[in-house]
């Protein structure tokens, strides 16, 4: 298959997926997209906007994989939020507070711009918003994911390791990466943008062998 794989950070969701595709990955921050590149070395890395590339190229791919940026979408935004009617000096001293701000639409752009022009298959994820999302996702492995074909669920954190272990230990143990090898960037945030591994060939494998008669979820 001729894979895309959107904002690909250091490719937890493309761990497991093997080399017999033909791989091109997009990756807004250099740094990063190079320690991809060093991971996945037959794959075709590309440093830029994935969401216009998405748009100018996505009739050339027969999979397409998105991971849209989260922070405007997680629920630490209601939970660490500044409030505009006290004082927040502690909270913001104590490096917390995200002030209020808009949630990043180029989500849902994707979404229904791959259900309508896109011929192949495709998955969109983010993480379990703090509102009621405006298309249903499927939720589970503590993700929200879109797809254009049935997922059959998959329990993540298996093995003793709870999902909100964030622990160097756990993450690295998760994601299946060496702390060592991430030496130049945020380690702990990469690790955790990660979609589990597993997770990722899971619905890499459901996308190639369907496991009944496809139809939307919309």
């Amino acid at each position: 298959m001729k894979i895309l794989n959107l904002y690909a950070g250091i490719g937890g969701n493309r761990k497991l997926w093997g080399d017999e595709h033909e791989i091109t990955a997009v990756e807004w921050k250099p740094e990063i997209a190079k320690k991809y590149q060093e991971f996945f070395s037959n794959d075709k890395v590309i440093v830029g906007d994935a969401h216009q590339y998405l748009l100018e190229h996505y009739y050339e791919f027969d999979f397409i994989w998105s991971s849209p940026p989260c922070p405007t979408h997680t629920r630490m935004n209601i939970a660490n939020q500044i409030s505009p009617y006290k004082d927040n000096a502690k909270q913001i001293q104590q490096g917390g507070g995200i002030k209020p701000r808009y949630p990043d639409m180029n989500l849902y752009q994707e979404i229904i711009f791959l259900k309508h022009f896109f011929k192949g298959k495709w998955c969109v994820e983010n993480v379990v918003s703090y509102y009621e999302p405006l298309i249903p996702p499927n939720d589970f492995g503590g993700h929200y994911f879109w797809t254009n074909f049935i997922l059959r669920d998959f329990a993540v954190g298996g093995r003793g390791m709870g999902r909100n272990d964030t622990t160097r230990e756990t993450l690295t143990k998760r994601k299946g990466y060496k702390w060592e090898d991430l030496v130049g960037l945020d380690r702990e945030l990469v690790l955790r943008n990660c979609v589990e591994p597993e997770l990722g060939k899971h619905i890499l494998d459901l996308a190639i062998n369907p496991i009944e008669i496809q139809t939307s979820i919309f």
